[in-house]
């Protein structure tokens, strides 16, 4: 695959995060800055709160994006022709108590003052709230092998770094008034000032009308919270601005070319625009995209710590399975819960099969190409025939242990399997059973595998084993079970998958039965031998199951 080739695939592709990129080349034709400096691309995160899997999609979608806008100038990850900023908004005012975090009592004693200003409710050692949350956010990135920039709030405002930009805000305080207040009900205008200035007595950021008096200078004029008058700069640290406001600055300090954030920000994202223009800077390039959803179909929330997190995912599926399935149309809700992990891997892993086979115009519309370049890592040469470029990077856990792209068996079936071994269900048995058919099974050489048996494991402990239960097959069932049984008896322990599969069929087809469809055989099989409504083909089983165990199960139904 040569640049040039990937370049003109690129400029066609629909896949989303080349539609993204357009967007850039849209506002930069050149695919560069008039100045030539590096296009910048934002996520943000509120530290009020741990790190989560909209934390995470963000920065991934994000990088997916960037990646995209790379192919389309035919720039390498190292050419340094693009940023990715983390953000942190680490000096807003706590405004409520975080459900999930310790030291209720500290944070409730500390609210509305600045998140990087209140003590470490955790006790882990950080100077504040903020320290150690950041420090969640960065370790939580690393993780997955992502290449950013960390910048916090608080440091740029205490440095001076927003200084500038803040005088800014102040030489154009009535023209931001004058597009915020009309959007503001009439009780909040009376207080609404796009300064909020911290108080010297008590330390709070302060939601209070304030006067300009010197724009350059930096000197406000507010009431404090005693009722006393104050004049004092709002530069150095000494106040922040509106969440709007404080948006808008930021693109216009940082130069900020594209951002993507949730539908709950629309109208956010619509009054920060208009404001960066009056600050003379311009609206960055964005998605809007849809929110993720608990299993009440609820907004995730970093407070109250609803939804699945990236902890739980990472116990019943690899990372890998998770971008998967965050990649497809960030514009459509999707739901998180424990019910989805099954399919994302496999589909993950029939993607990645599929991916060395593609065309290249298929390849950059595969999920997987986009995986494989979010890592900062450097990738193997040649894997995944993704092409030679040295710069091509793997998917997160991604410094692959062997050179294979597919799997022998899906985690499907390893979680039929490890269902059916019930009680008995361990590493060590599950090997055995892979050992019938997979040719020298092992987790030495097939590195892949051992994740997904330990994820099977946990997965069918907590969701799966509870779930479980055989019931006794109807009179027809029975009999055509005892028929299955009868070939299984004259069949060899060797007899491929395919060849059991089609004995299956054959069976399920017979009007003797009276299955209306090869579906209601199936939903007995599964219903009887594996206590499941759904379940593996059987034929693939049956031939990882054994022949002999897969006789048991069948006495063991008609038993009942």
């Amino acid at each position: 695959m040569t640049t040039t080739a990937l370049i003109e695939a690129a400029r066609i592709s629909r896949a989303w995060p080349f539609q993204e990129a357009q967007k850039l080349l849209r506002r930069y034709p050149n695919g560069t800055k008039p100045d030539g400096s590096p296009m910048v691309f934002e996520t943000g995160y509120g530290p009020s709160g741990l790190p989560h899997i909209g934390t995470f999609q963000e920065v991934l979608r994000t990088t997916f994006v960037r990646r995209a806008f790379e192919a389309l100038i035919g720039a390498r990850p190292e050419d340094g022709k693009t940023r990715l900023v983390a953000f942190s908004d680490d000096m807003d005012g706590l405004r409520k108590v975080p459900d999930n975090v310790p030291g209720q009592a500290l944070l409730q004693a500390n609210l509305g003052k600045p998140l990087s200003r209140i003590p470490d409710p955790f006790g882990a050692g950080f100077d504040s709230f903020a320290a150690h949350n950041n420090a969640r956010l960065r370790e939580f990135l690393d993780r997955f092998g992502f290449d950013y920039e960390f910048v916090s709030a608080s440091s740029r405002y205490n440095s001076g770094g927003f200084d500038e930009a803040l005088r800014q805000v102040l030489r154009k305080n009535q023209a931001i008034l004058d597009i915020m207040l009309p959007t503001l009900r009439e009780e909040r205008r009376r207080t609404y000032s796009p300064i909020l200035p911290i108080s010297p007595t008590t330390g709070r950021v302060l939601q209070v009308p304030v006067e300009v008096l010197d724009a350059e200078a930096g000197t406000i004029r507010f009431t404090d919270e005693d009722g006393g008058t104050v004049e004092q700069s709002a530069l150095g640290g000494r106040a922040k601005l509106q969440w709007k406001v404080d948006w808008a600055m930021r693109w216009y300090a940082l130069g900020v070319d594209y951002e993507m954030y949730g539908k709950d920000l629309t109208d956010s994202g619509v009054q920060s625009g208009k404001i960066v223009e009056v600050l003379g800077g311009r609206k960055p390039e964005g998605l809007i995209y849809e929110l993720f959803l608990d299993e009440r179909g609820e907004k995730i929330s970093k407070s109250k710590g609803n939804g699945l997190t990236i902890e739980e995912w990472l116990t019943y599926g690899p990372p890998e399975s998770l971008g998967f399935y965050i990649f497809p149309n960030p514009k459509s809700a999707k739901s998180l819960h424990a019910g989805v992990i099954p399919r994302a891997v496999d589909d993950y892993w029939q993607f990645r099969a599929q991916l060395a086979m593609q065309p290249l115009d298929k390849q950059i519309g595969n999920p997987v190409w986009h995986l494989l370049r979010a890592s900062r890592v450097p990738a193997k040469a040649g894997t995944s025939g993704v092409g030679e470029q040295p710069n091509e990077t793997p998917a997160f856990a991604g410094d692959r242990h062997s050179d294979r792209d597919s799997l022998p068996v899906t985690y499907s079936l390893l979680l039929n399997l490890v269902g059916v071994l019930g009680a008995e269900a361990s590493a060590e048995r599950v090997w055995s059973y892979l050992a019938n058919y997979v040719p020298g099974a092992s987790p030495a050489a097939h590195p892949e595998l051992a994740k997904l048996v330990e994820t099977a494991l946990a997965y069918n402990r907590d969701f799966v084993a509870p779930t479980l239960a055989r019931r006794a097959p109807e009179p027809k069932e029975a009999e055509a079970l005892r028929e299955l049984d009868r070939h299984l008896a004259e069949a060899l322990p060797d007899t491929c998958a395919d060849d059991i599969q089609t004995l299956v069929y054959e069976i399920g087809k017979r009007e003797e039965y009276g299955f209306a469809s090869l579906r209601d055989w199936f939903k007995a099989l599964y219903q009887t031998l594996l206590g499941s409504d759904q379940g593996p083909r059987m034929g693939s089983f049956i031939a990882l199951y054994g022949i002999s165990e897969t006789r048991r199960l069948i006495a063991e139904a008609l038993a009942r």
